[in-house]
């Protein structure tokens, strides 16, 4: 296989525009949610996330281009890689916002300074994490049930990547249907353009034109200078700044993050492996996941406080004839683009939704995948991992909408008996949204078992629950003001900052629960005897 192959020009525009779209996300929310100044911006962290993006994109078509020698092979997908895009978030939100507020609270010098060594300790931790979780990932792997772990991404492709941005569709009519509509012509109807443009540059320039032509853009209006920071940043290293933030003590108030998040990375990258090995191309876990945290460790050490991942959605990749070939120009792309300053002509410029609809599109497919590879007779455990997932969507939506409205009530515990009483169970939505990937891949593991009637197997799953819903990892929530938070109250009673009263144990009632299932499960095979197809249970 050669390293640039001719449907490496789509999938380099899809993979550019996933990317584009990401960090059209995280430079406004660094600037305005955070209150960094873009000197800091574009001069420190997207110069820092060049070098995790070029360290990850040029590993993953090497590994490609040697794994399509190694079996002879011309239809090799290099796996796709980018920002975490669920640790973009947490670390704004959940990390660096909370720490710039306590400087603010507290009077200290600098507030920014302070946000951002907070959320660089972050990213260093979860590299270490997502690095050592590659030891053990492969036996994760080895006895994980092939739906449950392609369920679980097919629920996080139905909602963050399919109905956010169905939402973002109709929400701009004119430019999200007709570019939507594209895609669809395109991609289900398995035809090209003429004269051999790919389908993804046509997608992005109508939605580009519509965007100009119905006021979308440009972004910011028309006083907008965006062409004011337009120069070459020079990646540099920050070995000063990440020992300033180690021992400034921005480590031991945000583990409660930190440990889920990096935990979350390494599972979630290790289902993006096992989606591509269901598309035909089974990468070694071990080396994929170590470059994935060597990556986020090189983000910290250069100043980007966000860690990377190897991404969803590699069928999509493949089914548009991308090779190894657009990894590299994918890296190449966005490095030019993070040491320029030219995000910010590009944000102005491109609207993102110009290109949401090759999003979308990528969510579908990877919400089919977990059925067309998965033996029929487990469709229903797909079916049952897709709802934590679109709960998770759910509830970030609940969050968000609170959050944006003048005066809206906080989020308390009497707030939330009385959305049960109306018959909105917003308690369970955020129980079920915290841990959701664990809890995707334990509810279809355990379906999966009970199908083929491995009692003791559904069994150990359901303890596993239990285990990881005892110590907070998933299920237990902290309420804070219109958000939710995981609750570790073990790791806070280590800390030294225990809160008299506070239940060790929040999500205690979830975990006997799982408990209790496991018992039944093991009482199951002398209970039960096997019944016919057709049979009326």
């Amino acid at each position: 296989m050669k390293l640039f192959s001719p449907g490496d020009g789509e999938g380099f525009v899809a993979a550019f525009v996933n990317n584009l779209v990401q960090l059209l996300i995280l430079a406004p929310l660094c600037m305005t949610v955070l209150g960094f100044s873009p000197g800091l911006v574009y001069g420190r962290i997207l110069p820092g996330v060049a070098i995790s993006f070029l360290v990850g994109n040029l590993f993953y078509a090497w590994q490609a281009l040697k794994l399509a020698k190694k079996e002879n092979r011309t239809d090799v997908c290099a796996l796709p890689y980018g920002i975490s895009t669920p640790g973009l978030f947490a670390h704004v939100f959940l990390v660096m916002l909370p720490a710039r507020q306590l400087a603010i609270a507290q009077g200290l010098p600098d507030p920014e300074r302070i946000a951002w060594h907070a959320g660089l300790v972050a990213c260093f931790l979860g590299g270490l994490l997502e690095f050592s979780g590659a030891f053990f990932a492969g036996w994760i792997r080895r006895h994980t049930p092939q739906a449950a772990m392609l369920s679980t991404l097919a629920g996080v492709g139905l909602g963050f990547l399919g109905l956010a941005f169905l939402f973002q569709i109709f929400a701009a009519p004119v430019v999200g249907l007709v570019t939507l509509a594209l895609v669809f012509v395109v991609f289900f109807g398995r035809v090209r353009f003429r004269g051999g443009i790919p389908a993804t540059v046509v997608v992005l320039a109508v939605g580009t034109l519509l965007a100009w032509a119905t006021g979308l853009a440009p972004v910011g209006g028309a006083g907008a200078a965006p062409l004011e920071h337009v120069h070459f940043y020079w990646p540099r290293p920050v070995p000063g700044e990440l020992w300033t933030a180690f021992s400034g003590g921005h480590l031991v108030p945000y583990l409660s993050v930190v440990i889920p998040i990096g935990l979350l990375g390494v599972l979630a990258s290790l289902q993006n492996i096992e989606s591509a090995a269901a598309a035909g191309d089974d990468y070694p876990v071990k080396p994929s996941l170590v470059v994935n945290g060597l990556g986020t460790l090189a983000a910290a050490c250069f100043g980007s406080p966000f860690p990377t991942s190897i991404y969803i959605g590699h069928p999509a990749w493949k089914k548009l004839g991308a090779r190894a070939g657009y990894s590299v120009l994918n890296g190449i792309a966005i490095t030019f683009i993070c040491l320029t300053g030219t995000m910010a002509a590009l944000t102005w410029l491109i609207p993102a939704e110009a290109g949401i609809a090759i999003i979308l599109w990528i969510g579908i497919i990877i919400t089919a995948q977990a059925f067309e590879v998965t033996p029929p007779r487990h469709y229903v455990a797909v079916v049952v991992g897709l709802f934590p997932g679109i709960a998770a969507w759910v509830m970030l939506v609940v969050k968000t909408s609170l959050a944006v409205v003048p005066g809206a009530a906080v989020l308390s515990p009497e707030l939330i008996r009385s959305a049960h009483a109306a018959g909105a169970y917003i308690g369970g939505g955020f129980a079920l949204e915290q841990g959701f990937l664990y809890s995707a891949m334990i509810w279809s593991a355990v379906v999966v078992c009970l199908v083929d009637r491995q009692w003791r197997r559904a069994a150990v799953w359901c303890g596993i629950g239990a285990v990881l819903s005892l110590t907070g990892l998933m299920h237990s929530y902290l309420l804070a003001g219109r958000d939710t938070a995981l609750d570790l109250p073990l790791l806070t009673w280590l800390n030294g900052q225990w809160q008299p009263g506070r239940s060790l144990f929040p999500a205690g009632g979830v975990a006997l629960g799982y408990g209790l299932a496991a018992l039944l499960f093991l009482l199951a095979q002398y209970i039960t005897v096997p019944r016919a197809d057709n049979d009326v249970a």
